[in-house]
């Protein structure tokens, strides 16, 4: 079971799934973890390193973050108004 918790201090959602996806796989993988009908998903992006997908929620942009090396997984805001929907976000993310 993948699990979230909301780093108040860093301002992000840490996502631990039980099977880390591998580098390759990270664009599927995140398609289908945030398949929701409140969300929108938008550009994949990938590096040498870091991968990331872009996505909304109630119209504020977000972006899902995965870390080659360490096998990090982690959902960061893009400006103030995500930031105030993280906890609402990781809420919606852990019910459904």
């Amino acid at each position: 079971m993948t699990t979230l918790s909301l780093d108040r201090e860093y301002k992000v959602i840490i996502i631990t799934p039980d099977i880390v996806p591998d580098a390759d796989e990270f664009d599927f993988w995140g398609r289908i973890f945030l398949l929701k009908e409140e969300i929108t998903i938008g550009e994949f992006e990938q590096g040498a390193d870091r991968h990331l997908l872009r996505f909304s929620y109630e119209q504020c942009p977000f972006e899902l973050h995965f870390e080659h090396y360490g096998d990090n997984i982690w959902i960061a805001p893009t400006g103030v108004e995500s930031q105030n929907l993280l906890e609402k976000l990781t809420y919606y993310l852990n019910a459904s």
